[in-house]
């Protein structure tokens, strides 16, 4: 029997669907082994993607509260709380992102000073070179900067 390629072009679910029965039932001459590969990849590499994600918004966040004391919101807070319990669930669903972390706020730091100058309308130059917040502090549920913090 080949691999139902086609299925995977015309309808996803359906195609997933036959891999796992083929896998269930040990006919793995049967897989679409090499869409296979490129979907799991792909999956590896939304989950890395989403952490990075979240880690832009929430430094975003952190440092708008940090910097822009006259126009500090709630929504900021519940952003910032939102994104910590969501990257503590992907970290718990996905152990294996925890080494990566500290390159990903490393990465994401860029970004997330970009899009808080943005939009805040402050110069970039407002916002550090590097992140101004540890790995920790970024992920600690209780840690919240000072205004004007340096």
């Amino acid at each position: 029997m080949m691999p139902a390629t086609h299925h995977h072009e015309s309808d996803y679910l359906q195609w997933l669907q036959t891999q796992v029965n083929h896998l269930r039932a040990g006919r793995l001459d049967c897989l679409d082994r090499e869409q296979l590969v490129e979907e799991l990849e792909g999956m590896s590499r939304s989950e890395r993607r989403q952490l990075r994600n979240r880690l832009v918004v929430l430094m975003m966040h952190l440092l708008k509260l940090r910097h822009q004391l006259d126009k500090q919101s709630r929504s900021w807070t519940v952003t910032i709380i939102t994104q910590r319990t969501d990257i503590k669930l992907l970290l718990r669903e996905s152990p294996s992102l925890k080494p990566s972390l500290p390159e990903a706020l490393a990465a994401s730091y860029p970004r997330a000073r970009q899009e808080a100058a943005d939009e805040t309308g402050l110069p970039l130059s407002t916002f550090p070179d590097q992140p101004p917040f540890t790995l920790e502090q970024v992920l600690d549920e209780d840690y919240w900067p000072e205004p004007g913090e340096r």
